[in-house]
């Protein structure tokens, strides 16, 4: 049995999630944020930060600074007899390795962000990952960066100094909280019938969290409310499949054929969710194809990037259904991992339906690296 998970999102309009959004825009730009915990940090994305950037770091924090990697990046920085044996207890996921002062050049730190650079890098030394590390990854994450970040401990009155005063403070837990406020804060903000060739009485419904960032679209085909338990099926955007055609994957064919079943069925539900690369983002999906390339599956190349093998936030299609009004469902999917993530948001799952397309003769080792690696059913 699946237990149903019981969440209390707090609203996406308070200023501590406000404070959240400032934090992922300064993350993009490469300014330093400031982590508080118990132990506060300042931090900084690798793939970003510049030379100002380190410059605050050093100035404004004490100790030895640090660069915080997934586990499985860091695989792939050091080699295997240099990395640590057991589970740390504070971050079992991150590897912490110690920078000197002052900080390194910020190229250098960006190539060992990122797999797909040439890695000329220097030697690291092992240190303990700090209490908070997988929040500082975090921000990242929600950045769609390279889950890379320097950190170093604050200086205690950073504030008060000239140059500290203008730099972001972020609560570590409402970074990891911050997803499931999304989810929550979904609201239907836009429907218009489009017309499309294998549905002609589709519409898209679209919704928007109270960030005001990225859209989730539902094709709606008929009245699905009007039944006991609809069709549905859940679609992460794909810019190369689904738009270009790309041979790589079978998304564009998956999202064609579940429109088109449900064309032929009266009707049903496509949950357009914009979570690129199994929640990693087009870049870092082009970077996975990289490593792709140079031999790794699908699987594998996301954890080279310091990415779980998924990322996605099913939390949003389960919040979009209930705002269609929909609670039980026929799921359209191979994945296995839908049905018990979508189940433990609360929502019925009273069949599951197969999807399943030939390779296509590019495409076969992706499909059977999701078989065999991400248990997808062959039918």
């Amino acid at each position: 049995m699946i237990e149903t998970i019981q969440t209390q999102a707090s609203p996406l309009g308070t200023p501590r999630t406000r404070a959240v959004h400032r934090a992922v825009a300064e993350a993009r730009r490469g300014v330093p944020v400031v982590l508080a915990a118990r132990h506060p940090l300042i931090i900084a994305p690798a793939e970003t930060v510049g030379a100002e950037g380190l410059r605050l770091i050093d100035l404004l924090s004490e100790g030895t600074p640090k660069l915080l990697l997934a586990r499985s990046r860091a695989e792939a920085v050091m080699p295997e007899t240099a990395m640590p044996q057991g589970t740390p207890p504070a971050s079992p996921e991150v590897v912490a390795l110690k920078l000197a002062r002052p900080l390194i050049d910020a190229e250098t730190l960006k190539r060992a962000a990122d797999p797909t650079l040439e890695q000329i890098l220097p030697e690291f030394e092992l240190t303990g990952a700090p209490e908070e590390a997988e929040a500082a990854l975090t921000l990242a994450k929600l950045a769609r960066l390279l889950p890379a970040m320097v950190a170093a401990r604050v200086k205690p009155g950073w504030a008060q100094r000239r140059e500290g005063a203008d730099l972001l403070s972020v609560p570590a837990h409402d970074l990891a909280a911050y997803p499931l406020n999304l989810a929550a804060s979904l609201t239907r903000v836009a429907e218009v019938p489009v017309p499309l060739e294998a549905a002609r009485d589709a519409r898209l419904v679209a919704f928007r969290a109270l960030d005001q960032g990225i859209e989730h679209m539902a094709i709606v085909v008929g009245e699905p409310e009007r039944q006991e338990a609809p069709l549905v099926r859940i679609h992460s955007e794909c810019f190369t499949g689904d738009l270009l055609g790309s041979l790589r994957c079978d998304c564009g064919p998956q999202l064609q054929g579940a429109i088109a079943r449900m064309g032929r069925e009266g009707a049903g539900i496509v949950l357009y969710l914009a979570q690129e690369g199994r929640g990693i983002g087009l870049i870092n999906k082009l970077r996975a194809y990289t490593m792709q390339d140079r031999g790794l599956d699908t699987l594998d190349a996301n954890k080279a990037l310091g990415w779980h093998a998924d990322e996605r936030n099913f939390h949003i299609a389960a919040s979009m259904l209930r705002g269609l009004g929909i609670a039980r469902i026929r799921l359209l999917t191979n994945n296995p991992a839908k049905l018990t993530s979508l189940a433990a948001c609360g929502i019925e799952i009273v069949e599951r339906v197969a999807h399943e397309f030939a390779p296509n003769g590019v495409n076969d080792s992706y499909l059977e690296t999701k078989a065999k690696r991400f248990g997808h059913w062959l039918g």
